[in-house]
């Protein structure tokens, strides 16, 4: 009895492995070669033409739209982000992922005992007050021990003043850029 039962599990391995072997022919035109006469040799040159034709990972049946990528020297919003939040020291600056957190700031003249940290989401790319959500806690501290968080609301001045700050700039980068490119 024994014996049949090994013998049922090396048919059954041995019918699996050739079925999954057998999946591998149509995978024999993965790798094309490469033309090295139409492709640049420098990876800048090659990653640049990817980007201006919009080439990405393609997953053959899981959809056939072009893949586009539009890296943070290009964006306008996150540019300005940076250039409106660099007084402050960052703890994380996360492009894949659209955040820029800042660690808590305090004002060297004002309140020690008072600090904000910011916390910037970036929802789109366009140059729009709905692309992004600024977020500020605000920590007070009566001791270097007791200290208490809060969530300034939605309507605050500086939250206000940030955001517009933001939105200003970025429009001025898009404008920029859009002059740029009319000029190459």
């Amino acid at each position: 009895m024994k014996k049949y039962f090994n013998f049922l599990i090396a048919i059954v391995l041995t019918s699996l492995l050739s079925l999954s072997l057998n999946g591998c022919q149509k995978l024999k035109d993965f790798h094309k070669p490469v033309d090295l006469s139409k492709s640049p040799l420098d990876p800048d040159e090659r990653a640049r033409r990817n980007i201006e034709e919009g080439r990405g990972i393609s997953l053959k049946g899981l959809g056939n739209k072009k893949t586009t990528y539009e890296f943070s020297t290009s964006n306008p919003m996150w540019r300005a982000s940076l250039e409106t939040l660099d007084f402050i020291p960052l703890t994380t600056v996360d492009y894949s992922g659209g955040m820029i957190i800042t660690d808590w700031y305090s004002e060297g003249s004002g309140n020690q005992n008072q600090s904000l940290k910011i916390t910037v989401r970036f929802l789109s790319n366009e140059v729009r007050s709905e692309s992004l959500k600024v977020i500020i806690h605000k920590k007070n501290c009566s001791t270097s021990n007791n200290c208490s968080t809060s969530l300034l609301p939605e309507n605050s001045k500086i939250k206000i003043e940030l955001l517009s700050a933001i939105l200003k700039k970025a429009a001025l980068l898009e404008v920029e850029d859009k002059s740029k490119k009319k000029k190459q």
